[in-house]
């Protein structure tokens, strides 16, 4: 039986009866006490007292202006006298936002307040605690009472959760203005009714939307108490960004002293853009500090900006192995939406920095220090989406940190001119040949200049680059190919095709020999322009066959060929070529253009013919695991051959044979390699020299075709499927939800460790042979990477590899991570090499606590012996 009552303050006002719905339409008038139980009334029409018929509908001044609906599923008494309402058994009373649901409810309508509590069960028990909502806000009680009028509450036992947080206190009163204050409670991220750690704390005032407020707090663990401890505390309590001071890491390093590491501010500018600046500090005198901000604009466009300095310094500067390096770098990231401005596009990938920067850095479990070369790029493309061009404006850079030698592009401008065809339109003229050849006659244009700076990093500074700007070499280059194609046979394709190509640069070199008999190499400024041309033509076609069977396993196989013919023709070029005689008469013959921005045109006549065939080989087999019958194995994904023929060389006209292939071998196994044959033998001199000779490999090596160099690859994948049957390439979705989470992540505060997938293996082996001449030469690379979910909870991962060379195991690193519900262990460790280290964290999972950590930490700089 379900009792609902509709009242405004008191006596009822602008009721003219009470009503109670039962299971028959029941109206009571009500005397001066009235008790209902619902099983009396439930076959009764109707109970009407006449002495009363109607009520005073006047608000009181002291009335509330809302309406108040209760009800109750047991019964409900009314006292008249007193002006309550008592409510039994899952009642609920609704006012504006807030809505109370308990066992008992008290509704005192004479001073609008109210009354919550349990009632004992069957089993004695008490049991229909108060739960408290108020807008999005939940409280969990043992008992309440609440001001309709003030707004004000005294709560006994509490539980509610503020943000990633859940407080609880002993007694709580609520003020007003929607302020809490908390007496014996406690604070913490865990969502356990019996959390795994809490901030225990005598006074706590939570200001919703802003922030939490703690006195004295004692870290306790299990509800243990620990000798940790704030004198107070202070939990952001906002949506969206909160500027602050990040806390740093505190410790010691056995080569640079006592630290704190990553300690500084973080700054929510606004709601586009963050920033955050860390530093690093040591006792014996080294440092470090980074800023990281990032950007993002909805629709528009995002990206980050991160720059690090670092001032290493190791032992004492009274002794000769005292040592002091300084490191750089600078990161920036942009992308614009691809539907912000359609047709221009605005990208950056920057990666710039010293050398040594991820050999020297202070935080050395970076894999980046693998990396031998570093690229950047900042483009700006426009495609004038109306028009047949395009053009793009960029600057590159690139870096190699072991010649330590940069390449700078500064700028590089691209203007291309899609391809045209002007006479597509044209009416049928001549025969079905001669229409296809002019129909798909085509040409295009495209033109770039360049800049480019090739400098050492020991030269690259702000203070030299006057005197670097000399050293930039720049030019202008323009190609126009020209091509159609037309069938030949109905089954063959041919290719032809005109290329001319001319470079104009700004500086030159002239060679001559001085009196002393000294080669001098000049720079001379002034244009100069060099032009080629080449033909091409190409000739293929596919051949199909096919071999079916009507009994057994194979249902049919299928092999095609792509046969190809191409032939390659370049007149000589003259332009640019200089002589000078050196001092023994002999007259040496150069280009002007040699070491310029595009290199040095290929002056040589030449004419190639080319010849090339692709195979592909599979098989179908008959099974019932199919709906069609059959299933498609693919024997050869790919076996290639291919070679040319000089036809304006003198001798040597054969280039090498290039074989190549790959295939699976079943579900797991990916196979492939590659290899060059060569026709030619070589012979030794008595000096102990060994030239390739015009003679057959059979005269000389007594080889049909001699294997130069080759390599064999081999892959190997295993996965084990998760609980959400997802492998562990297949995409997964991250725990964190919100924008504001999936933003920690990205600033890597925390990193998440994805623990549904029980194991994955990977391995790569790589065998290489190059063999020129007599001397041979072998290389193996042996590479494994894989993780183990030994329980829903523990999670092992490792990467290592053989060095056959050493005969001794390449870098290797193990991982090891324990999910503790709300707290993580992760433990990754290098056991031996160069990079010797270990790092062990035990943290607690949300950002709110990310400080509330244990680290223990050895760099390998601290482990050198």
């Amino acid at each position: 039986m379900l009792i609902t009552v509709t009242a405004l303050s008191k006596g009822f006002a602008q009721s003219d009866n009470i009503q109670f719905t039962s299971s028959a339409d029941t109206t009571l008038l009500y005397p001066d006490s009235i008790q209902i139980n619902p099983d009396s009334i439930q076959n009764a029409d109707s109970v009407a007292l006449s002495t009363i018929t109607k009520f005073d509908t006047t608000l009181s001044k002291d009335a509330i202006e809302s309406r108040v609906d209760y009800e109750a599923l047991d019964s409900m008494k009314i006292d008249m006298l007193t002006e309550k309402v008592y409510l039994y058994g899952s009642a609920q009373v609704n006012y504006e936002d807030i809505q109370l649901n308990a066992d008992y409810i008290e509704l005192d309508l004479k001073n609008n307040t109210v009354f919550a509590d349990g009632r004992p069960d069957s089993t004695g028990e008490m049991a229909g605690f108060p739960v408290f909502k108020e807008g999005p806000k939940e409280y969990i009680t043992k008992r309440m009472t609440y001001n309709f009028d003030s707004k004000k509450g005294k709560i006994t036992e509490v539980r509610t959760q503020e943000g990633e947080g859940f407080i609880k206190g002993n007694e709580v009163k609520k003020s007003g203005t929607e302020v809490m204050y908390i007496k014996n409670g406690y604070y913490t991220t865990c969502n356990l009714d019996e959390p795994h750690f809490s901030l225990a704390t005598s006074k706590l005032k939570i200001i919703p939307g802003d922030k939490i407020i703690t006195g004295p707090t004692l870290l306790k663990i299990d509800n243990i108490p620990t000798p940790l401890g704030l004198p107070f505390g202070f939990f952001p309590n906002k949506k969206g960004r909160s500027s602050g001071i990040v806390i740093p890491t505190y410790g010691d390093s056995r080569a640079l002293g006592f630290f704190l590491r990553n300690g500084g501010f973080y700054w929510g500018v606004n709601e586009y853009i963050d920033s955050r600046i860390t530093g690093d500090i040591y006792s014996l005198g080294s440092w470090g500090v980074a800023l990281n901000t990032r950007y993002k604009k909805r629709y528009k466009y995002n990206g980050n900006v991160s720059i690090s300095y670092t001032k290493r310094k190791e032992g004492f500067e009274e002794l000769p192995s005292y040592s002091e390096v300084n490191n750089m770098f600078l990161r920036w990231n942009h992308a614009q939406d691809s539907k912000a401005k359609p047709g221009s596009r605005f990208s950056a990938n920057v990666n710039l920095g010293s050398s040594s920067n991820f050999q020297n850095n202070l935080n050395s479990f970076s894999n980046e220090y693998l990396t031998n070369t570093f690229q950047s790029s900042i483009t700006y493309t426009n495609s004038f989406p109306t028009k047949p061009y395009n053009l793009t404006l960029s600057a590159r850079h690139s870096q190699n940190t072991q010649s330590e030698q940069f390449n700078i592009n500064l700028p590089d401008v691209s203007f291309n001119f899609s391809r045209q065809f002007p006479f597509k339109n044209i009416g049928k003229i001549g025969n079905e040949w001669w229409r296809s050849i002019y129909k798909n006659f085509g040409l295009s244009l495209r033109s770039e200049a360049t800049n480019r700076l090739t400098v050492q990093e020991n030269k690259l500074r702000l203070s030299e680059f006057g005197e670097l700007s000399q050293d930039f070499k720049n030019g202008i280059r323009h190609s126009i190919p020209l091509s159609t194609s037309f069938k030949l046979l109905k089954h063959a394709t041919i290719s032809p095709s005109v290329s001319l190509n001319e470079s104009w640069i700004l500086n030159s070199i002239r060679q001559s020999v001085n009196n002393e008999g000294i080669l001098v190499r000049d720079t001379v400024m002034g244009f100069e322009r060099a032009a080629t041309a080449s033909f091409n033509a190409a000739l293929n076609t596919k051949l199909y066959s096919l071999y079916q069977y009507k009994k057994g396993k194979i249902a049919a196989i299928r092999h095609v060929m792509t046969p190809s013919i191409s032939f390659n023709f370049q007149p000589e070029i003259s332009e640019g070529i200089q002589r000078y005689t050196d001092t023994l008469g002999v007259t040496n013959i150069y280009s002007i253009f040699e070491g310029s921005v595009y290199g040095t045109p290929d002056r040589r006549r030449s004419g190639r013919v080319g010849f090339g065939l692709l195979n592909n080989l599979e098989m179908k087999v008959r099974t019932d695991k199919d709906s069609s019958g059959l299933k498609k194995i693919k024997l050869l994904e790919n076996l290639g051959f291919s070679s040319s023929y000089n036809i304006s060389a003198d001798s040597l006209n054969w280039a090498p044979i290039s074989a190549n292939g790959r295939t699976r071998i079943g579900k797991f196994l990916s196979f492939q390699f590659n290899g060059t044959l060569d026709p030619y033998g070589f012979v030794t001199d008595s000096l102990g020299r060994q030239t390739r000779v015009n003679r057959r490999s059979k005269d000389t090596q007594d080889e049909l075709f001699r294997l130069t160099n080759g390599s064999v690859a081999f892959n190997f994948r295993l996965t084990g499927k998760g609980k959400d049957g997802k492998k562990a390439n297949e995409p997964k979705k991250s725990k964190y939800t919100t924008e504001e989470e999936l933003e920690l992540i990205n600033a890597n505060i925390e990193q998440y460790v994805d623990f549904s997938i029980p194991w994955s293996l990977n391995v790569s082996y790589n065998i290489r042979y190059t063999k020129p001449t007599n001397a041979s030469n072998v290389t193996q690379t042996l590479n494994f990477n894989g993780d183990l979910s030994l329980t829903d909870n523990w999670k092992i991962g490792t990467t290592s590899g053989w060095d056959f060379t050493n005969n001794d195991f390449s870098y290797t690193s193990l991982n090891i991570n324990r999910d503790l519900h709300c707290w993580q262990l992760a433990v990754n460790w290098i056991p031996f090499g160069p990079r010797q280290s270990y790092n062990i964290t035990l943290n607690v999972k949300s950002a709110v606590l990310q400080d509330l950590k244990l680290n223990r930490r050895r760099d390998f700089y601290d482990l050198i012996q």
